[in-house]
């Protein structure tokens, strides 16, 4: 009877984990480009009192064992990068990634950060950088003189000037893609690096080998399903209050126990 109060505390605890990953998935509901997150279970160690295919006599065997579990634990939290929707804004910075892929983002220390938040600005300099002023990478500066700035759907970054009829084109963005998008590592701020789960960027021009193209006026919002969360949330309470319960019960058959003898 233990053995089911430390089972039922191990699901307690998972079942806080999945609380904790449904809490930042309703957190982020209007986070810019948030993929929202799962958590995924799996079962503890097994006691074996009994093996299947032991011998029961001279000529037969058991046709099944008996194990007894330990509960469960968080084996891992995954995302999904599925597309959010795409909400117009009008922002000539904002931009969304229709299809696959990430934006660049240079850190301060050089690295490389990747995102799918595409609500860009401009600094002092007229680079375009995050919310946060990392620029993008490859870096754009947008000339102080520009009257208009058009970025295609291929990345193709064009400028109007004073005097000019034809816009001039000043600048590339590129995206890049992972192998297993799911292994990059969260940093906040929308950002993401690479790992050795996530594989090495693949880099290449929006529309081109599977990457999505650009859409200028629009930021991709959250992939979050209030309906789904709120499920998931009543289905991981009720788990966890049947846990519980669990623990109540072995410790009222344990108090029989104690009670035999008076």
């Amino acid at each position: 009877m233990m053995r089911a109060m430390w089972s039922a505390a191990a699901g307690m605890s998972a079942q806080a984990y999945n609380m904790d990953t449904i809490s930042n998935n309703l957190a982020n509901i209007n986070t810019t480009g948030y993929k929202k997150a799962r958590a995924e279970f799996q079962d503890l160690l097994y006691q074996t009192l009994n093996l299947a295919g032991t011998a029961s006599s001279a000529n037969t065997q058991l046709p099944t064992g008996v194990q007894l579990g330990h509960g469960a634990r968080l084996q891992a939290v995954v995302h999904s990068f599925t597309i959010g929707n795409v909400k117009h804004t009008a922002d000539q910075f904002d931009l969304a990634i229709e299809g696959d892929g990430f934006f660049q983002i240079t850190m301060p220390d050089g690295t490389i950060a990747y995102t799918r938040d595409g609500a860009f600005n401009k600094d002092q300099n007229g680079t375009i950088v995050t919310a946060s002023g990392y620029p993008l990478e490859p870096q754009i500066v947008i000339p102080q003189d520009a009257l208009t700035i058009t970025v295609a759907q291929d990345g193709t970054v064009s400028v109007t000037q004073p005097g000019q009829a034809i816009p001039q084109e000043i600048g590339q963005i590129s995206l890049v893609n992972f192998i297993n998008p799911a292994g990059l590592n969260h940093i906040g701020s929308n950002l993401l690096l690479q790992t050795q789960a996530s594989g090495d960027p693949i880099e290449g021009l929006p529309g081109a080998d599977g990457l999505g193209k650009i859409l200028q006026g629009y930021l991709e919002m959250s992939n979050v399903d209030v309906a789904d969360e709120m499920v998931n949330m009543i289905v991981g309470q009720r788990a966890y209050e049947a846990n519980s319960k669990t623990i109540r019960t072995v410790d009222d058959m344990l108090s029989v126990i104690t009670n035999l003898k008076r």
